[in-house]
């Protein structure tokens, strides 16, 4: 069976055009998404922010990514950002011109402005993560995590094997959602029908983990002593681009930010 999965797995690869990110090693994604993500906290004003998610849409044609697949799936960031800025919106120190007032929440230009930076802020390091890993093969990520950054092996194993179940999560909702509509309670009550299926599918998740990990023992992967991996995973030239690149595009960012006179350590 696993062997009919790499072999589905191998040509859905062969199918889909290359892009310059696929050959970048996993481990040097890794990498980079820390150098796009890290370097933002340090900072809180919009205009860093902006000018790094500009740049990293930017480089959307080298993911191999359509746009409409990003789109699809930064929404569920874009309508959970709002969230972090409330604290934000309603309860920092007051500046400038007070808009409303009510017991400890106060709503002002520095707080409208704080609440801004910090919800995209939550847009900015959600972005890489999408781009980078979008098309990356779990097995190849597996390999790089052990070969390169040297992780346990049973560590790895565990995230490959989390991994490759992601799907099964989409085609457990859609099962879900059919079942439904034919039972005739599929139509009326969206929000209550969300929670009840996303708590089914919860129970799901827990009785196939404890599956998954029983069979993955009993199998000898958590065995101790050296293993072995399918596929070589080494570093070229291509990965000190990227992450070059990377370390370009965040500086750029950053100091856009000074130039304009907004950008201001996040402890002051």
């Amino acid at each position: 069976m696993s062997t009919v999965a790499e072999r589905a797995t191998g040509q859905a690869r062969a199918a889909r055009p290359a892009a310059w990110l696929d050959a970048v090693n996993p481990a040097a994604k890794l990498l980079l998404a820390l150098i796009l993500s890290i370097p933002l906290l340090a900072s809180i004003d919009p205009v860093s922010v902006v000018v790094a998610v500009g740049l990293q849409l930017a480089c959307v044609p080298l993911t191999g990514l359509r746009w409409r697949t990003v789109a699809l799936r930064m929404l569920p960031i874009v309508v959970v950002a709002p969230i972090a800025g409330v604290s934000m919106l309603l309860y920092v120190e007051p500046g400038g011109h007070v808009y409303w007032s009510f017991w400890q929440a106060t709503i002002s230009d520095a707080s409208i402005a704080l609440a801004v930076a910090v919800s995209l802020r939550v847009l900015a390091l959600a972005l890489p993560t999408i781009l980078l890993f979008g098309r990356t093969d779990p097995i190849d990520l597996a390999g790089a995590l052990a070969q390169i950054v040297h992780l346990p092996a049973r560590f790895v194993l565990g995230v490959l094997a989390g991994t490759r179940t992601l799907g099964l999560f989409l085609d457990d909702w859609r099962s879900m959602e059919l079942a439904r509509r034919a039972r005739g309670v599929g139509d009326r009550g969206a929000v209550r029908r969300f929670f009840s299926m996303a708590f089914v599918l919860l129970v799901f998740a827990v009785r196939r983990g404890t599956k998954l990990a029983t069979a993955m023992e009993a199998r000898g992967f958590g065995a101790p002593g050296r293993r072995t991996w399918a596929r070589r995973s080494t570093l070229s030239a291509r990965d000190a681009v990227a992450v070059i690149g990377g370390v370009a595009l965040i500086a750029i960012a950053l100091g856009v930010a000074v130039a304009a006179g907004t950008f201001r350590f996040v402890w002051s």
